[in-house]
């Protein structure tokens, strides 16, 4: 882990079937992160996001 990753610990990740994880945005607090997964939601697609601490 890089320190840039250090300093964002919260990240949104998007769910893929069958693969990793793919990272879509890091953050350093997680009510950024939570927000943030809001607005991914109320765009209409049908992805899976997750926010995980790493």
């Amino acid at each position: 882990m890089t320190y840039s990753e250090q300093l964002k610990p919260w990240c949104i990740v998007r769910d893929i079937p069958n693969q990793e994880n793919i990272v879509v945005k890091r953050f350093r607090r997680r009510d950024d992160a939570v927000a943030y997964l809001q607005v991914l939601r109320q765009s209409g697609r049908d992805i899976a996001f997750k926010i995980l601490f790493k």
